[in-house]
């Protein structure tokens, strides 16, 4: 019997109740997936010490990085230090490829919102979505599974 690929997925997409709102973004593919994959469950916002529910927070800057809740308090540490949790666990458990949850602004890899809190979506990458594909990590998202 072969061994399966190992695969980090947002918590939210695997079904635990960790979004910002309390709720999960539970995919209709899982029992699909995790035949094909071990699926290891993970969320940088929780693991960076942000509670659940929790003020939603979108990403103002870029250069430096800044991420603020809608009560403009920043969170960017909690992110930086969930998006390097991240890259610890893949790195420990050798782990190439992750489905992350598109728009987030820790897993968005193609979109994420604009910082305006306005529902506007722009294309760039969440802060988690980018270190790991910096270090040759392939992303998805649940809509190009």
């Amino acid at each position: 019997m072969s061994v399966k690929e190992k695969l980090l997925i947002s918590a939210c997409l695997f079904g635990v109740n960790v979004k910002y709102n309390g709720g999960n973004n539970k995919l209709k593919s899982l029992s699909k997936l995790s035949k094909k994959y071990k699926l290891i469950p993970f969320c940088p916002e929780v693991e960076g010490g942000l509670p659940t529910p929790r003020l939603p927070s979108e990403i103002v800057s870029f250069k430096p990085i800044k991420i603020v809740n809608n009560k403009n308090q920043n969170v960017t540490n909690e992110f930086l230090k969930g998006a390097s949790k991240a890259l610890a666990l893949c790195r420990k458990l050798n782990i190439k490829k992750a489905l992350l949850k598109e728009n987030s602004p820790s897993c968005g890899s193609n979109y994420i919102y604009d910082g305006s809190f306005s529902k506007v979506l722009k294309k760039a990458q969440g802060i988690t979505s980018s270190l790991l594909s910096q270090n040759g990590i392939k992303i998805f998202n649940e809509n190009n599974l």
